[in-house]
């Protein structure tokens, strides 16, 4: 099975964040790594978004 690719606005949904929170973590190199197509949309692999977020879970 191919590696669903997620647009900002399902990865900002997903995480119930503004599109210009992503943007501000993209910037600060804290968001999930993206792909990026030749027409400039982002796309993140489900993939890298899973890893990313376990890499954030609070171990408390």
């Amino acid at each position: 099975m191919r590696d669903e690719r997620l647009t900002v606005a399902e990865v900002c949904a997903e995480l119930r964040i503004a599109r210009s929170t992503f943007y501000e973590w993209r910037a600060k190199g804290r968001a999930p790594r993206c792909i990026k197509l030749p027409n400039g949309d982002l796309r993140v692999r489900r993939s890298e978004f899973d890893r990313w977020q376990t890499a954030h879970e609070d171990a408390a």
